[in-house]
């Protein structure tokens, strides 16, 4: 029957697992919040009514609010991280202080995040809202900075594998294909970084870009995570 057919169909099963996620769920749910912000300031530019614009400024904040929820303890998780990535004697001491740096800024980031929940959902007002916010936009800020930065030492150093390569025989192809496997994955989330940094470096007001970049920006970020997580979850 076609009904057994599209109910045992890999991509189904393929689906509920990634939707199993909390990780899978943010991702989707991120990417709608910031295709939102995007398309909110498009049809504001174009001069549409303001109720044509009401449900796509909702979904921004709705969504945002949720994905905050789902954020809640998430930070204990960086904090473990950055303790493993300190405790590593055989990585590389640039990329060693790179996730140290990235994990603790990351870790503060949800800290905050996670003190301003109350206020963000109108629960309980907290005076020092605006500042923590802030701060913890700083510390995301900082972190993104610090992936970059492993991101492009980590393109420095496949390139310097590559050069190093006799190609003239199995073996150099194979690892020139592995190289290239890990260069076009460091360059997705050097793309998906530096996308991330009009975000909150708009926030600090380090840029100046209008809702309708940052939202396409956080979009393309946000479609980096789910095609991630969908092949993590294959």
């Amino acid at each position: 029957m076609v009904a057994d057919a599209v109910a045992y169909h890999p991509t189904v099963a393929h689906y509920l697992r990634f939707l199993a996620t909390t990780v899978g769920r943010d991702k989707l749910l991120r990417t709608l919040q910031y295709f939102s912000r995007f398309y909110a300031w498009y049809l504001f530019r174009t001069n549409n009514p303001a109720r044509v614009i009401a449900p796509f400024e909702a979904i921004k904040k709705q969504f945002g609010l949720t994905r905050k929820a789902l954020r809640l303890g998430k930070n204990v998780e960086h904090f473990k991280a950055a303790a493993v990535a300190a405790d590593n004697k055989s990585l590389d001491p640039v990329l060693k202080y790179c996730a140290i740096g990235r994990q603790l800024g990351y870790a503060t980031y949800l800290s905050l995040d996670a003190v301003t929940y109350l206020d963000s959902a109108g629960i309980r007002p907290l005076a020092s809202a605006k500042r923590l916010q802030k701060e913890a936009y700083r510390a995301w800020f900082a972190g993104l900075i610090f992936n970059a930065t492993a991101g492009l030492y980590t393109l420095w150093q496949l390139r310097q594998r590559e050069q190093s390569i006799d190609k003239s025989n199995g073996e150099g192809v194979v690892e020139s294909k592995k190289i290239q496997r890990e260069r076009n994955s460091t360059n997705l989330q050097l793309i998906s970084d530096l996308c991330d940094l009009t975000i909150p470096g708009t926030a600090l007001a380090y840029t100046n870009l209008d809702d309708g970049l940052v939202g396409l920006a956080g979009t393309v970020s946000s479609l980096i995570g789910v095609w991630g997580t969908w092949k993590k979850t294959a």
